[in-house]
């Protein structure tokens, strides 16, 4: 359990490094300013007024709905030596503390983010070159494990240390050796006094039970309407006129909202469109597999042009993840229309059988061509 202690030591900075804002982003929202997730706020509050503060953590929910942006909130509370009850008796931190300046900053010496780019900066070569389709265990060793059993720079708060594992459901899980996450697991069970773990997961059923069982759940969903009314009006990003599609792509996701206008997937709609109609109709579109190639293979490039620390196959995964969720949209938008609940029904098995093919490492092109022919046979499975 991390308790509060009266220890304070003088603060040691971060050197300079190039994959220093991996490691520690700045703090970008308080734990007041989250955005539609009551409940998760509601837990967390309890656990702080506690003064004791469970040692793990699963943020689990839908992607893009404010797990990262809460736990470097929370962690900003619990590293926070001066934290203490405001006017409404919810414990919280004074902006204008030397801690709340360099979260902001992001150059807290005791907060730790974990993320599978962190493996470009390994000391091991075939670690470097890794495709970053999952978080080595390497990267888990010398990012989370050995700087845990360390001092920390910063006493005085509910926690000494915080580790933030993004993604960690990308912590390997193979059936016969999961090497990463029972490495973690044996942190979990003997873990070091005043560090405090929250692993953020859109896909918590990747975590090994043993892990799940001895961390405190918090749940996060999609955000309401007026919830991403307002975070669309507070982040000033430039929607387009017909947003209307937009919203309904982002289902409750500031995160699917912001990544659809500033990469580009705004614009996906409309050239899926004319395709995707057709084989609403029972007609294969030849143009439908080629358009669908290209706009995964634009996106993934751009993506990867902007920070040479990721990596293409990831890139044309994730991909890959927004077409097969654009289809999906577009074929339950129609699941109420007679004429075509048999089609978009079909529609919805063919896009399970195209994820398959490509967690089968069949060629991109390739599932996109099976996709497109499978899309108008009106075929379930």
């Amino acid at each position: 359990m991390a308790k509060r202690s009266s220890k304070r030591v003088k603060t040691i900075e971060l050197a300079d490094e190039p994959y220093s804002e991996l490691v520690t982003p700045a703090l970008e929202r308080t734990i007041d300013d989250i955005l539609g997730q009551p409940r998760a706020i509601e837990t967390l509050d309890a656990a702080i007024a506690s003064g004791r503060v469970h040692h793990a953590w699963i943020f689990h929910g839908p992607a893009g709905v404010g797990k990262f942006t809460t736990a470097l909130a929370f962690a900003a509370v619990l590293l926070d030596p001066d934290a203490g009850p405001d006017l409404t008796g919810r414990y919280r931190p004074d902006p204008a503390t030397r801690a709340q300046g360099l979260l902001r900053t992001g150059s807290h010496p005791d907060l730790h983010v974990i993320r599978k780019e962190l493996a470009r900066f390994s000391d091991n070569p075939s670690v470097r070159s890794s495709k970053l389709t999952t978080i080595p265990k390497d990267v888990l060793d010398t990012r989370l494990i050995a700087p845990a059993y360390r001092a920390a720079s910063m006493t005085g708060g509910l926690a000494s240390k915080v580790f933030i594992v993004d993604e960690a459901e990308l912590l390997d899980r193979s059936a016969s050796n999961a090497v990463s996450q029972n490495a973690l697991l044996k942190t979990l069970e003997e873990p070091p006094e005043g560090t405090v773990l929250i692993l953020v997961t859109s896909n918590e059923d990747r975590l090994l039970p043993t892990i799940r069982s001895r961390s405190q759940r918090v749940g996060f969903g999609p955000l309401d309407e007026d919830s991403m009314s307002r975070w669309a009006s507070e982040s000033e990003i430039a929607l387009p006129r017909d947003a209307k599609w937009l919203f309904d792509y982002a289902a409750g996701s500031p995160g699917r909202l912001k990544e659809a206008v500033e990469t580009g997937l705004a614009s996906w709609h409309t050239e899926l469109k004319p395709g995707l109609d057709r084989a609403l109709k029972g007609e294969f579109d030849p143009m439908l597999a080629p358009v669908m190639r290209d706009l995964v293979d634009e996106w993934a490039k751009a993506w990867v042009a902007e920070d040479d620390k990721r990596s293409k196959e990831a890139a044309n995964r994730m991909a890959m993840g927004r077409l097969f969720s654009m289809v999906g949209d577009h074929a339950r938008a129609r699941l109420a229309d007679p004429a075509c609940t048999e089609i978009a029904l079909g529609m919805i098995d063919a896009i399970g059988r195209a994820e398959s093919r490509l967690a089968s490492n069949v060629q991109l092109a390739l599932v996109l061509e099976g996709l497109a022919a499978d899309l108008p046979a009106g075929e379930r499975v």
